[in-house]
């Protein structure tokens, strides 16, 4: 009896823990294009361009 209350409570912590997570860890315009460089998403030229847009 007490161990289905506490498996729901498990369930929707580890359902909901990643959107939590996502939230507290917001990462900079920087952080962002490089992520975005490094997955080949955008060329170096790209790349240095809109770096020196940022600066």
């Amino acid at each position: 009896m007490f161990l289905l209350p506490l498996l729901i409570i498990i369930i929707i912590y580890f359902i909901f823990k990643d959107k939590i997570d996502i939230n507290k860890t917001e990462k900079s315009p920087l952080d962002i294009l490089k992520l975005r460089y490094a997955k080949g998403e955008i060329s170096k030229d790209e790349f240095d361009e809109m770096k020196q847009n940022l600066s």
